[in-house]
């Protein structure tokens, strides 16, 4: 069981060194040796764990988008109102300039191979079904409550909720200004209200 435990922290030390790995270097800059100089491992421990760098990518995906999930769920299933979980839940994606700037520079190099690598776009649409499963339960007990329009579908409006997000903090990112990380996060807020209460 301590062995088990260990090889499991060795596995996210060498998982969380590929990240910022990634997100200093890029994609195609990252090697095994560059994970594991940030992991200060050698690279034969790397290889101990992971067969070569696509196998410590693919992980690192499921367990970042995971990890990534598991903060949003929470925030939002601590609140009880269908505001103030949306609310948690924006506050939970929007966390600070420099956890979101490292998150996006990594997720979109992954998400620029998604489509001519199945393992990443599996990985990925798994956490857009999570993600919409956050948006649902906020959606129909809004609607319960009377505050969001009883025309609108899980099935529409919980991928647009995602995207709006999304698109967001990588129009913020873009400005490369920490300053404007609250603007932009008031305003994906301001934009999904609009989008709940359509023909409300």
């Amino acid at each position: 069981m301590v062995r088990y435990k260990k090889s499991e922290e060795k596995r996210k030390q060498i998982l969380f060194a590929a990240f910022e790995a990634l997100s200093e270097s890029g994609y195609d800059a990252v090697t095994l040796q560059g994970i594991a100089d940030h992991a200060e491992v050698s690279k034969g421990v790397v290889h101990y764990y992971f067969e070569n760098k696509d196998a410590v990518l693919i992980e690192l995906l499921e367990w970042l988008t995971g990890r990534i999930f598991e903060q949003e769920q929470t925030a939002a299933q601590r609140q009880d109102t269908a505001m103030e979980k949306l609310t948690a839940y924006i506050g939970a994606v929007f966390v600070s300039p420099g956890k979101n700037r490292k998150f996006y520079r990594v997720y979109l190099d992954f998400l620029a191979r998604a489509s001519r690598k199945p393992a990443y776009r599996e990985i990925n649409q798994r956490f857009y079904d999570n993600c919409s499963a956050i948006s649902t339960e906020i959606l129909l007990l809004g609607q319960q409550e009377g505050i969001f329009s009883r025309e609108l579908t899980p099935d529409w409006a919980a991928p647009l909720i995602r995207a709006v997000i999304d698109g967001c903090l990588i129009q913020w990112l873009m400005t490369d200004s920490d300053d404007q990380h609250e603007l932009y996060k008031q305003s994906c807020m301001e934009a999904i209200m609009k989008l709940l209460r359509v023909c409300a």
